[in-house]
C-alpha cells in the first residue's frame, strides 16, 4: 500500500488515478511515499525521509526545495503543458482587452449616472476616448516556446497576426509543433525591436529575473503592449509603469497585482488566474498523478525537473530501481553485487541527468534483502527499491 500526502486540494480527477486498493491518500499522514502539491510552500517544511517523489500539479516548482530533494534522491515531477490551453486563452484575452481598451471602457460605463436617455447620450459622447486597434497585421513576440508559448504563437498566427519567437533551448518536439509562419528572432533584443505585443513564457530564475527591463523596453516600438502570465519578477514592473507614464508603452497586462500596478490606468492586473480553469486543474492533477504512480510502481520517470527521463517496459522479472550519483563504475558495482547473489539481469536501463542517474534492472529472482543492502551501501547510491 502506497501512502500519498496531499498538501493542497488536488482535483478528484487526478486522485482517481490512484486506485484505493493500492493507495492511501490523505491531507494528514505519517511516513508518506509521495507528496502531491499545488502552491504550498515546502521550503521550510520537514519532509519525511520516506518520501520518494513529489508531484506538483502545475508547471512551476519554485515552491519545492528541488535541489535538496535531488541530494536525497527524491524525484520531483511537474505537469508541463497541462494548463497550456488555459493560459493561451488568457493571453489572447489580454491582447484583446488591451487593444480595445475594454477594461477602461467597462469602468467608464459602470460609472455612468442618470436616466437611460442621459446614459445613452454620455455613451455616444464618451466612446471616442476608447478607440482601439485590431490584432490582424500586428506583430506578437513570444519569448519562451515551450508548451504554452507554442500554443500562443500558433493561435496568434491563426488570428492573422505576425509572430516572432525566441527560445534558445527549444526542443525538436516543440519546433515541429510551431506553425511554419512563425519567424525566429536572433535574441530577446532583436525580438523586442520588431513587435507590437510581447508575451513571456519562461520560468523565473536568475537568468530571467527582470528579463523585460527599462533598457529593453526602450527597444520596443511606441504604443506596444507587454503581457506577463508566466511569473512575477520576469518583468520589471517599475520600468513598465515608467514607460506607460511616458507614453512609450500602450498597456501592460499581467497576472500579478501589486500596489504599484493595481490602480494604474494603463495596467490590467488579474489575480493570478492564468491556469484557473476546471479543465486545467483536472489536466494537471491527472498528469502528475499518473507520473508519480508510474515512478512508484515501475521506476519510470516522465516530466521530472531533476531526474532523467527513463522508461523500461516491465518484464516477468523482479524490478530494482536505483537512484545514484552520476559517477563512473556505478553500474559495474551494482552488477557485481547482483552476480554474487546469483541473480541474472534480464533487462537494464541507465540514464543520467547532471549529477543524478537512475538505473532500472529486471532480475530473474527476488533479490535478497542482504543484496539490496549491499547496493544501498555503495558510495553514491541515494536510494534502492525493489518494485514487485
Amino acid at each position: 500500500m502506497y501512502k500519498i500526502l496531499t498538501l493542497n486540494n488536488i482535483s478528484v480527477a487526478g486522485l482517481d488515478r490512484l486506485p484505493r486498493d493500492h493507495y492511501e491518500v490523505a491531507s494528514e499522514m505519517a511516513h508518506p511515499d509521495a507528496i502531491l502539491v499545488r502552491s504550498f510552500k515546502m521550503h521550510d517544511m520537514e519532509i519525511p525521509e520516506t518520501v520518494k517523489a513529489i508531484g506538483r500539479a502545475g508547471a512551476g516548482t519554485n515552491n519545492i526545495p528541488v535541489q535538496r530533494m535531488t541530494g536525497r534522491g527524491v524525484a520531483v515531477f511537474n505537469a508541463p503543458g497541462a494548463n497550456a490551453n488555459a493560459v493561451k486563452e488568457l493571453v489572447v484575452a489580454g491582447m484583446l482587452i488591451a487593444a480595445r481598451n475594454i477594461a477602461q471602457a467597462w469602468a467608464y460605463a459602470r460609472g455612468l449616472e442618470g436616466d437611460d436617455a442621459s446614459i445613452h447620450a454620455q455613451v455616444e459622447k464618451g466612446k471616442k476616448q476608447f478607440v482601439g486597434f485590431e490584432l490582424p497585421g500586428r506583430t506578437l513576440g513570444v519569448i519562451g516556446l515551450g508548451a504554452i508559448g507554442v500554443q500562443v504563437a500558433n493561435v496568434a498566427h491563426s488570428l492573422g497576426m505576425n509572430v516572432v519567437g525566441f527560445d534558445p533551448t527549444i526542443t525538436v518536439q516543440r519546433a515541429w509543433q510551431l506553425e511554419a509562419g512563425v519567424e525566429q528572432a536572433l535574441s530577446v533584443d532583436d525580438l523586442l525591436s520588431r513587435v507590437d505585443f510581447v508575451t513571456v513564457h519562461v520560468p523565473l530564475m536568475d537568468e530571467t529575473r527582470r528579463l523585460i527591463n527599462a533598457q529593453r523596453l526602450k527597444l520596443m516600438p511606441r504604443n506596444a503592449v507587454v503581457l506577463n502570465f508566466a511569473r512575477d519578477g520576469i518583468v520589471d514592473d517599475e520600468a513598465v509603469c515608467a514607460a506607460l507614464d511616458e507614453g512609450h508603452l500602450y498597456a501592460y497586462v499581467c497576472d500579478f497585482p501589486s500596489n504599484l500596478l493595481k490602480d494604474h490606468p494603463r495596467v490590467i492586473a488579474l489575480p493570478h488566474i492564468g491556469a484557473s480553469t476546471a479543465e486545467a486543474e483536472d489536466n494537471c492533477a491527472v498528469m502528475v498523478a499518473n507520473q508519480v504512480r508510474d515512478y512508484l510502481e515501475n521506476g519510470n520517470v516522465r516530466n521530472s525537473v531533476n531526474f532523467p527521463e527513463i522508461n523500461l517496459p516491465r518484464t516477468e522479472g523482479h524490478r530494482i530501481a536505483i537512484v545514484n550519483s552520476n559517477v563512473p563504475n556505478m553500474v559495474g558495482q551494482i552488477s557485481t553485487d547482483l552476480a554474487a547473489a546469483n541473480l541474472n539481469i534480464i533487462d537494464l536501463l541507465n540514464k543520467s541527468r547532471g549529477d543524478i542517474a537512475v538505473t532500472l534492472l529486471d532480475v530473474d529472482q527476488p533479490p535478497p534483502r542482504e543484496t539490496l543492502d549491499l547496493i544501498r551501501n555503495i558510495d553514491g547510491v541515494l536510494s534502492v527499491r525493489c518494485l514487485e
